[in-house]
């Protein structure tokens, strides 16, 4: 099945090294790396990698790109040999920033709003995505500046009844509207983003799967899954609650370990795995991600021990 990732606020993701951060003086970086990011374009960039992409068209990349760093992007895009489609924008795309401090191995994350944008330019993407037939939509990160809070809500009505299986992964007023007009495929927030959505503090996995579980029954999402982090993750479906502990692995970088999640678990949905089958791979991709460095995601031998040794645990 064809999988459309939109990307309505993508970034050129900068990853370094320093041997210490601090204030004032300059920091003398090594090893610096630059990717496409965001939310969709790092889920296609791990279906691409797990093999979904071998065919043109198998993965299609929809994303909002403009100024000086719009055209890098396209190009860091073409390099990692993506099918894409650019919405232009008059403003510039955002970048973001990774930097390891070697010395106490804590990574500092800098991250931009993004660029301001216009009705006409959303609604360029929207008019785009709104004419998907069949397939995956996956609407993954956060919305810029100008674009209404509940456009992923509009995009899920706009393709209600239709084959298409939406996956939203975002957080704050964005994903509570979405999932107020239901109906959507899977959702993954972490637990903080969960707990501000529900508005209360869910002491453990149980009260997790609780919580999720009456999101499922009301048919506002039929997966939910929920990452916790070192303390593992939750999926709740209709076959009910699965809890799995997390893998104890060396943390070089947090940097995309969501989309990677995600990204993992479309992939064992393509594979026609069941939804504890997909949960598992979900979870060896975002384990996977976070022995990766800076912004380079999760690679298909990692994925793979991972899932192995899910299997053990």
């Amino acid at each position: 099945m064809r999988v459309t990732t939109l990307t309505m606020n993508p970034a050129i993701d900068g990853a370094c090294e320093a041997e210490a951060v601090f204030p004032t003086h300059k920091i003398r970086t090594h090893d610096e790396r630059y990717d496409p990011g965001g939310g969709g374009i790092n889920v296609a960039r791990v279906l691409a990698r797990m093999g979904h992409a071998s065919s043109l068209g198998a993965v299609e990349v929809i994303y909002l790109a403009g100024g000086a760093t719009g055209a890098l992007l396209d190009e860091l895009l073409d390099q990692h040999g993506l099918d894409r489609h650019r919405i232009a924008i008059h403003d510039h795309t955002r970048q973001s920033l990774a930097v390891y401090e070697r010395s106490s191995g804590k990574e500092f994350r800098f991250v931009p709003d993004g660029p301001l944008v216009n009705e006409a330019e959303w609604q360029a993407a929207f008019d785009h995505v709104s004419r998907l037939g069949h397939g995956w939509l996956v609407a993954s990160g956060s919305l810029p500046r100008g674009v209404p809070v509940d456009f992923y809500a509009r995009m899920a009505a706009a393709l209600a009844g239709r084959d298409v299986r939406v996956v939203v992964d975002t957080s704050g007023p964005a994903l509570a509207a979405a999932l107020d007009q239901g109906g959507l495929y899977l959702v993954k927030p972490s637990q903080g983003e969960f707990e501000a959505l529900i508005g209360r503090k869910l002491p453990d996995a149980q009260a997790v799967g609780e919580a999720a579980m009456e999101m499922v029954r009301s048919g506002k999402a039929a997966h939910v899954a929920v990452s916790m982090g070192h303390e593992g993750a939750v999926l709740a479906h209709a076959g009910g609650v699965i809890v799995r502990s997390a893998l104890d692995v060396p943390v070089k970088s947090a940097t995309g370990a969501g989309d990677s999640f995600v990204g993992g678990m479309v992939h064992g949905f393509l594979r026609g795995e069941d939804a504890a089958g997909a949960f598992r791979w979900g979870m060896a991709a975002g384990t996977a991600a976070v022995m990766s460095p800076g912004t380079d995601l999760c690679h298909p031998e990692a994925v793979r021990q991972m899932w192995e040794a899910l299997g053990d645990a």
